[in-house]
């Protein structure tokens, strides 16, 4: 069993309160079965995730709107199961879903994963987006430090020359500072110019 599904399914099974779909729903080989669940009224939130994630794992697109509304979802576990299931479903709206939430300044509290997807998926709208989120959160007293890291870290990974001026910006910041120097250094030509002075030294 995918290791990510294992985990969803011990937390799934713990929200149903030991309903017997979990196991139908875990057993049926009938994507259709599955695909009926994100459709059918009355269905509850547990029965659509555990159905999207199986179909997403197959790569069955009926699951991308559902996916991608669990992506943005206030509980931490269910975007990070949702950003698992689209890195694998191989549909071409992800990444252009992805980067509209990572970049709704009113859903920022919950950019986390779309930000971590966007990375593992390394699209072309991947770059930008990052930028644009970690420019909003250099702001005076941002409170959404994890977002600006996974944003940091993003970028260092995808080393594309662009990021360059934002991550020289992050640079100010403490709490970015030394996320920032790793993120430069593996960004072509940034390796020599991007450690920031530490105070008191001369």
């Amino acid at each position: 069993m995918d290791e990510e599904l294992r985990s969803l399914t011990e937390r799934l099974r713990a929200e149903a309160a030991g309903s017997a779909a979990v196991d139908r729903l875990l057993a049926t080989e009938d994507p259709d079965a599955l695909a009926a669940v994100l459709t059918e009224p009355g269905q509850p939130l547990w029965a659509r995730e555990l159905a999207a994630f199986r179909l997403g794992l197959a790569g069955d697109r009926r699951a991308f709107e559902t996916l991608v509304l669990l992506l943005n979802h206030r509980d931490p576990p269910r975007c990070a199961a949702a950003a698992h299931a689209l890195a694998r479903l191989g549909d071409p709206r992800t990444a252009r879903a992805a980067a509209a939430l990572a970049t709704n300044e009113l859903r920022v509290a919950y950019a986390l994963h779309p930000v971590r997807l966007l990375v593992a998926l390394r699209a072309p709208e991947a770059v930008p987006a990052l930028i644009t989120t970690l420019r909003r959160r250099l702001r005076p007293h941002d409170p959404h430090r994890r977002v600006a890291l996974a944003c940091v870290d993003g970028l260092g990974e995808l080393g594309d020359t662009r990021a360059a001026p934002v991550l020289n910006e992050a640079l100010a910041h403490p709490v970015l500072a030394e996320a920032a120097v790793r993120a430069l250094a593996r960004i072509p030509g940034q390796r020599r110019t991007s450690t920031p002075r530490i105070p008191g030294q001369r």
